[in-house]
């Protein structure tokens, strides 16, 4: 009997068992849709956070500041180390011109009056220590972190709730954590500052004769997001623009001692290397340059390290359901060598060898897994392009990078060769049984 004949036999017991072969199928397409929407989802993911490093991104990032003097260093194309250089659009420029770098993305840090709500939020429980003798929350000195709003997905920020604020001037502020916990808000209660107004005052200092006084310029916000950020100290995010404003406003008061405001345009950059490799060539070109820099290098490998755990759970989650489909292949083929018996005494009869019968029930259940492999695989792209546009949704109204669902080539036939192999493993206790019956025994029993 040649594989011709083989497949033609075992697609006429196929097609004489439509429902159960079709039952079997969907057994086994479940399951491979379960693990090849898990695997498309955790390459996905994968891919977006290696995405970051490689094209940059806030993995990636170095944190700029103004060096500390370094007295006595001296360097013919830059000013002394002993004098700490401004941070302006000129060493922004000369910075983003540096091997390596992708993005120079500037902040603005300035000191501010943060005036809490009249009234404690209900359900907060502020530290008494926070609190006046009426009771209301007390003014608080802190600092705002001014971003460019557009570019923030460079930047180390995760939002909590809501969003950030709008680029189109609107007085809007997003606040951290930290003032979550001044108010006395639990983090999973986010949702209740968003929506709230937050007036701070922009400190200007005065001579009064021979006294200093400290003035503000107040402005009222509303808060739009709760944020957890690693820019700035500040616990008040809003655009540059505003920032810049305070900056201006504070700067133009007399210099008083332990009020500073920063003499330099930007307080800080975030500069966004050229994948994680290239941090410490970065870093050092900065340095070179006169600014001191921070970067968390390490945390990119611990990332991966996770990633990769994550998707050796979720692929064994999906063997394990490509298992229990096998276990139907199995039962669906014993059944069939019941049900057979007469059809497999009549080969043997006409000279159909063990091998030939046993190729028989193995080409009927390597059928049944690779049309099981093809349906999960297209069930299961399906299904994480459902899930992807959910996601995607959340990241458009966060303003952030969505992600991109592909199907890769080599988990489709992972999948379909999987499904067909574990068939075929399924399938060779039946095909083996029905190998050994005897022809007289399988007419006698018929």
């Amino acid at each position: 009997m040649t594989w011709r004949d083989a497949i033609a036999l075992a697609a006429r017991s196929v097609g004489r068992r439509l429902g159960r072969a079709a039952l079997t199928v969907l057994a086994i397409g479940l399951a491979a849709a379960l693990l090849s929407s898990l695997l498309i989802a955790s390459t996905a993911a994968q891919r977006r956070v290696l995405d970051q490093v490689s094209d940059g991104g806030p993995l990636a990032g170095i944190q700029v500041a103004a060096a500390e003097p370094d007295p006595g260093a001296l360097d013919s194309d830059n000013p002394p180390r002993g004098e700490a250089r401004a941070i302006d659009d000129d060493a922004v420029r000369q910075i983003a011109a540096l091997p390596g770098v992708t993005s120079v993305v500037p902040v603005v840090a300035n000191p501010v009056i943060v005036v809490p709500p009249a009234e404690p939020l209900p359900g907060s429980h502020p530290r008494r220590r926070d609190l006046t003798r009426d009771g209301t929350l007390e003014r608080y000195f802190d600092t705002i972190v001014g971003i460019d709003l557009t570019r923030a997905v460079d930047l180390p920020i995760v939002i909590v709730s809501g969003r950030l604020p709008a680029t189109n001037g609107a007085a809007e502020a997003a606040v951290s954590v930290g003032y979550l916990r001044r108010l006395g808000i639990d983090k999973q209660r986010a949702d209740d500052v968003v929506g709230t107004e937050l007036v701070i005052g922009e400190p200007r200092a005065y001579a009064d004769g021979d006294d200093v006084v400290v003035r503000g310029r107040w402005v009222r916000l509303q808060i739009v997001g709760v944020v957890a950020q690693e820019v700035g100290t500040g616990q008040v995010v809003v655009s540059l623009e505003e920032a810049q404003r305070a900056r201006a406003w504070s700067v133009a008061g007399i210099e008083v001692e332990g009020f500073d405001v920063p003499e330099s345009p930007y307080t800080a950059l975030f500069v966004v290397a050229d994948g994680l490799e290239r941090v410490p060539e970065v870093r050092q070109a900065i340095t070179d340059v006169g600014y001191s820099t921070s970067a968390p290098e390490t945390l990119i490998e611990s990332v991966q390290r996770y990633l990769r755990v994550v998707e050796i759970v979720l692929a064994g989650i999906g063997v394990i359901a490509l298992a229990i489909a096998a276990l139907g292949v199995s039962n669906a083929m014993l059944a069939a060598v019941r049900e057979r018996r007469r059809e497999i005494g009549v080969l043997k009869a006409v000279g159909a060898s063990d091998r030939d019968v046993r190729r028989i029930f193995l080409v009927e259940a390597g059928t049944l897994g690779f049309l099981g492999g093809i349906v999960g695989t297209a069930v299961g792209y399906l299904a994480a392009q459902a899930l992807a546009a959910v996601v995607n949704s959340y990241l458009a109204s966060q303003r952030l990078e969505t992600v991109e669902l592909g199907l890769p080539v080599f988990l489709v036939v992972a999948v379909v060769a999987g499904s067909t192999v574990l068939a075929l493993l399924a399938g060779t206790i039946p095909a083996q049984r029905a190998a050994r019956l005897p022809a007289r025994q399988a007419m006698g029993d018929a």
